[in-house]
């Protein structure tokens, strides 16, 4: 599949939708880095955003590229985790005065960035990935995290996406398996994706959708590969992950690419922060709550849905809430209250619709099979576990939901009182 093909859009007749994309380039190849050069031909001063790791993965061929540039740089430490919060937007504003072009130069946290600030500056910015670690590149949403949560900030796209092969093969394995782990994901976002379609009949594509599902059967074929840094390997996984940001882009949000699995590995991602928890990385905690929002479609297949909506005392739910959220409760009963989710009885669409519902969920992998396609890069499931024990999870199952104005099985599990 030419990425370069699909950028010209789509005129889908699926949708009845015309699907646009106005990323100018994507260059995934050996010595990508040399094309910075001509895509910088219109600019002066330009702004090169990285961390110490990032930047030292580049191993210079940025500066090579714009050596007849004004550069300026900001690089975070990379003792700690950076974190895309009003801190960093910051920083990086504080720089952008007379700045024409910013290169952004590592993969999610700095990509997010780079893209919050440049939709916000209206100055354009590229993006020299360093690692296959997620499927952010070319969507049109920044996760960022803002007055302590975490949102998907409708942001600009990148002018072009740099994937030097030399670079990405050598990221941290950690890394590339989070790309893997990402894309599996998919799975379950698509199947919640199809969920809302059919409770809220909310838009759906199916283009978009088999697009989507195609690059997760790619990616399954590089699954040994990855292990070795077997480079068509890595750049088969880049590419399914920059399609799929691309998939984003043409369905205006992220549905296609993150449901529940995502917003379980953002409940932890969040109190990890706020309680100083440890937490995995972002493609790797997806990967292994996709087995956990198999298993909750499995637990619902077998069960008769209730004839009424479970209703829980708001005061409890509340106190429970703040419990695991802390300073980010407030923030999350403010959202479900505006949104009056709480106030929706979705009961009899569910029983209307309990078939359709649980052919659906047929459909989606079992816990088993996603834990034995995870396997194919050594990631195991007890890590999971160990790291959040039962608890934890069973929280986030609970809780996770009320981060997000989305629709996913969680609510489901939670409506009919699981």
């Amino acid at each position: 599949m030419d990425i370069n093909e699909i950028l010209k859009g789509v005129k889908c007749s699926e949708c009845n939708r015309e699907h646009t994309c106005p990323i100018e380039s994507v260059y995934i190849e050996k010595n990508a880095t040399k094309h910075l050069k001509e895509i910088a031909n219109d600019y002066e001063e330009i702004l090169v955003v990285a961390d110490e790791n990032t930047y030292n993965a580049q191993e210079g061929r940025v500066e090579r590229a714009l050596d007849d540039k004004k550069i300026k740089k900001i690089i975070f430490s990379g003792e700690c985790v950076l974190i895309p919060d009003e801190t960093a937007i910051d920083r990086v504003n504080k720089e952008i005065k007379d700045i024409d072009l910013i290169v952004g130069i590592g993969s999610g946290v700095i990509q997010d960035l780079c893209k919050y600030v440049s939709y916000f500056s209206k100055i354009p910015y590229v993006i020299v990935a360093t690692a296959p670690s997620m499927d952010g590149y070319a969507s049109t949403g920044a996760a960022m995290i803002l007055k302590g949560m975490k949102e998907t900030v409708k942001a600009g796209l990148p002018k072009a996406i740099i994937a030097d092969i030399d670079i990405i093969k050598n990221a941290p394995m950690e890394m590339i398996k989070a790309g893997y782990g990402d894309i599996i994901g998919k799975y379950s976002a698509l199947n919640d994706w199809e969920l809302s379609r059919i409770v809220n009949d909310e838009y759906f594509c199916q283009y978009i959708y088999d697009t989507t599902l195609e690059m997760i059967e790619k990616t399954l074929k590089t699954a040994t590969g990855l292990l070795k840094r077997d480079e068509e390997s890595i750049k088969n996984l880049t590419e399914a992950l920059v399609i799929v940001g691309i998939m984003m882009s043409f369905a205006l949000s992220s549905r296609p690419a993150s449901g529940s699995e995502h917003h379980l590995s953002h409940y932890f991602e969040i109190t990890g922060i706020v309680k100083n928890e440890p937490y995995l990385a972002h493609g790797i905690d997806v990967a292994y709550s996709t087995i956990i929002t198999a298993d909750i479609r499995k637990k619902l297949l077998d069960k008769k849905f209730p004839l009424t909506q479970y209703k829980e005392d708001r005061e409890n739910y509340i106190k429970n809430l703040e419990k695991s959220y802390l300073s980010v409760a407030k923030g999350c009963i403010e959202l479900q209250d505006k949104l009056g989710t709480y106030n929706r009885d979705r009961v009899k669409i569910y029983l209307e619709k309990e078939k359709e519902i649980k052919a659906l969920f047929e459909k989606m992998p079992s816990g088993k099979e996603i834990e034995q396609m995870l396997s194919l890069v050594e990631l195991d499931i007890s890590e999971y576990y160990k790291l959040y024990g039962n608890e934890k999870i069973n929280d986030a199952i609970r809780y996770a939901k009320d981060l997000k104005d989305r629709y996913t099985v969680l609510w489901l599990n939670y409506d009919i009182g699981e």
